[in-house]
């Protein structure tokens, strides 16, 4: 049982004892660095329940724990709120059952237990992954993992969406403007290629929109008749009467593109236990819409068309079949979602990782699936973002002005190599070496940078604020983690296995570490919870932080004559390394021996 629970349970007692009242909750909050204690305990929402002045009452909660509670050594009250002193032998006990523990904070899943599935990535096959994906990438992988560490198992997915005409339009282009050309020819990556191709689809698309309205025609009549529009729904509906020409193709750009996004992919350091994709998954739903009308779910309109009123919950009616009986993509996620239960039994719940303009279509999907009686529709969960924008302004694909993801992480790669060599601290390295650790400081400021701030906020990320071996940053912790690794190195003390000793008097920097590594498990559970990694990247901050004072303040080895403490201090400077690298680990950030 934790601190925190421990002691809620005796303020319950004392409040039970002493004022023949039940106390529901007890509300906690951390001691103010001004007063001594190290938990304090807010005795206000107490008068709802107790009648009194809430110093008193404070007085007596806490002369109950001092002789109730042998962890509790002192207390004191300031105005409202019951600051707590713990006996250093409660944090020292705590340190010798998990210092040994590499996985302190990890639950391992349950057998019985349901699964999550948590979709991420989800890209049109027209063009490379770009800095908007790079954030969805991080955020879903990051999630996984986060919930696979909080005791759940984890299914990575995608929805490839490899249909429709994004696709039609590099089709064409290539065929009417690429000569043949492939990305072995050309030596382009294969996403980059047809993503060239989508690029001079709008361009030409453009001249012949000027062209038409130099005849006379409105704007918006010219964007319908274009001819190379036209050519292009042309070829969607050949794909869908599936033409021969037109589905190998499809399927040999296409396939271009899965080789391109795999390296994006390896170079992002994330992956995907199953993949599905849109041409496979665009005709599932249909069914249920079926099932739907029977029941009363669905209704029907005069022209033939299907819809689901749920004005009646706060939303609009929503079609889900056309007047011609074709799909839209709300009957296209019913369908995946059904058919995702169907392919893993063991799923109780799905995570989707989608940008916040699509807040609507998962408030009605996921109401849909309630209705048509889905038990499993109740855990399920939008992991809804904001943009991403760099200073120089939004991203727009069509103009091929995106930036793109390998670029930028090519780009962060270079930046750090440029300010570590600045630094000047790189002696004794290879090239390889230095390479390799460019990459991990680039890749690691990238990633923290996008995973420290909260989901639903808009991001404006600025490469070269990332790279700062100072403050909120990726490389100030993956620094600190190095530090960490010189210390121990240098200490080369037999301190595996030893105990510390129940006398230990702690200093404040030492107690200040152990109560912060305390909450490690705490943190994981609640960053599963609110699906959010900020919560464990601020974690790991605030943990470096006390770290450094730590360091800065108490003597490690070198000044120090007490063995005791000497191996204490290397024990407790060693599991705060492994959690940094833990934590790091969650939000898929490598961190350096040696920097």
């Amino acid at each position: 049982m934790s601190l925190q629970a421990t002691v809620s349970k005796q303020v319950q007692k004392a409040v039970h004892e002493l004022y023949q009242a039940n106390l529901e909750t007890v509300e906690f909050q951390a001691t103010r660095k001004e007063f001594a204690g190290d938990i304090t305990i807010v005795v206000f929402p107490m008068l709802r329940v107790i009648k009194g002045n809430p110093v008193q009452i404070g007085e007596a909660i806490g002369s109950y724990l001092v002789d109730n509670v042998k962890d509790v050594k002192a207390f004191n009250v300031v105005k409202g709120f019951l600051n707590i002193e713990i006996e250093d032998s409660y944090y020292i006990a705590f340190f010798n059952a998990v210092k040994d523990n590499s996985t302190f904070g990890f639950v391992l899943p349950s057998v019985e237990g349901k699964s999550v599935m948590v979709e991420y990535s989800s890209p049109n096959t027209n063009k490379p992954l770009h800095l908007g994906h790079v954030r969805n990438n991080l955020l879903g992988y990051s999630v996984s993992e986060i919930i696979k560490a909080s005791g759940k198992k984890v299914y990575k997915t995608q929805i490839i969406n490899d249909r429709g005409i994004h696709i039609c339009k590099s089709m064409l282009a290539w065929k009417r403007y690429g000569n043949n050309e492939t990305p072995e020819s050309t030596g382009l990556k294969g996403d980059k290629l047809v993503g060239n191709y989508y690029v001079k689809f709008d361009q030409e698309y453009k001249k012949e929109i000027e062209a038409l309205k130099a005849e006379g025609k409105t704007e918006d009549k010219a964007k319908k008749e274009a001819p190379i529009l036209i050519e292009a729904q042309q070829m969607l509906l050949a794909w869908e009467a599936g033409d021969e020409e037109t589905v190998t193709l499809w399927k040999t750009m296409n396939q271009w593109v899965y080789k391109g996004f795999d390296v994006t992919y390896k170079n992002l350091g994330v992956d995907f236990d199953c993949l599905y994709y849109e041409s496979e998954t665009y005709l599932l739903g249909k069914e249920f819409v079926d099932q739907g009308l029977k029941t009363g779910v669905f209704f029907k309109k005069e022209d033939g068309s299907v819809w689901c009123d749920l004005t009646e919950d706060g939303l609009d009616e929503k079609i889900v079949l056309r007047s011609d009986g074709t799909a839209v993509y709300m009957t296209q996620d019913i369908g995946t979602a059904i058919q995702r239960i169907k392919d893993y039994p063991d799923v109780g719940g799905m995570v989707y990782t989608v940008g916040n303009e699509q807040d609507y279509h998962f408030s009605v999907l996921f109401l849909i699936l309630k209705k048509l009686g889905f038990d499993w529709a109740k855990n399920l969960f939008h992991l809804s973002y904001g943009m991403v924008d760099l200073p120089s302004g939004k991203m727009k694909s069509r103009e091929g002005t995106v930036v793109d993801a390998d670029d930028l992480v090519a780009e962060m790669a270079t930046t750090a190599g440029e300010i570590s060599e600045e630094l000047g601290k790189l002696d004794g390295y290879s090239q390889d070496e230095k390479n390799e650790l460019f990459s991990t400081i680039g890749l690691g400021a990238l990633k923290y940078y996008i995973l420290k701030v909260d989901p639903k906020k808009r991001i404006l990320f600025d490469p070269k604020e990332s790279i700062d071996f100072q403050g909120n940053t990726g490389p100030f912790i993956q620094y600190t983690y190095a530090r960490i690794q010189s210390i121990l190195r240098k200490a080369n003390l037999e301190a595996e296995g030893l105990v510390t000793d129940f006398a230990y008097e702690l200093h404040d920097k030492e107690k200040a570490l152990l109560k912060q590594l305390q909450v490690f498990p705490e943190v994981i559970q609640n960053a599963a919870t609110q699906h959010s990694p900020a919560l464990l990247a601020n974690y790991t901050y605030d943990l470096v932080k006390d770290f450094n004072s730590f360091y800065q303040n108490v003597p490690i080895v070198l000044g120090n004559d007490d063995p005791q403490s000497q191996v204490f201090r290397v024990q407790l400077s060693n599991m705060v390394a492994q959690t940094i690298k833990n934590a790091f680990g969650l939000l898929g950030i490598n961190v350096p021996e040696r920097m």
